[in-house]
């Protein structure tokens, strides 16, 4: 018996130990991923670039979030006719998420390397929100300064927070 009370206590103050050491590396990753902040994208074409420069935007936005993780939708610049199919599904499923409904502590963020397309779609998507249906969503669009008002006033009557992200 107090062998296993001495193996236990050796493998308690291992674990402590190891985990200890794993939370110094990851304040030194925090700290380099900070001072990497990715550029915004030159070529509307760039996905990935847009994934990445968008997520960071959407992951300094999240306060107030209760939900395990926001709904990103990346709206593409739709040069080719295979992203102008990738915006229209896109549409569809927004409308449908719209349509059901989204439970109040849940961030929505809509961005892309177009910002007019970006709001033509959140305009299109929101017309037929009911009165007050988000509640409490968040609801963060990310584009230009032009495109701010039109949104806002498609997302006003759905009662949710709206914030607004110049790219």
């Amino acid at each position: 018996m107090r062998k296993f009370v001495l193996i236990a206590a050796i493998a308690l103050t291992s674990t402590l130990a190891l985990s200890a050491c794993g939370k110094h590396g990851d304040d030194q990753q925090d700290g380099q991923q900070a001072a990497q902040q990715a550029p915004k994208p030159t070529d509307p074409a760039d996905s990935k670039g847009w994934n990445t420069y968008l997520g960071q935007i959407v992951q300094k936005n999240m306060q107030g979030m209760s939900a395990n993780q926001p709904y990103a939708y990346m709206v593409t610049a739709g040069t080719t006719d295979e992203a102008k199919a990738q915006n229209d599904r896109q549409l569809q499923s927004v409308q449908d998420t719209v349509a059901r409904g989204v439970l109040p502590g849940n961030l929505l963020a809509f961005g892309g390397p177009d910002s007019t397309k970006t709001a033509d779609l959140v305009v299109a998507a929101f017309k037929d929100a009911k009165p007050g249906s988000f509640k409490d969503v968040i609801v963060l669009f990310i584009g230009d300064k032009a495109d701010e008002q039109r949104v806002t006033d498609a997302l006003k009557p759905t009662g949710a927070t709206i914030r607004f992200v110049v790219m």
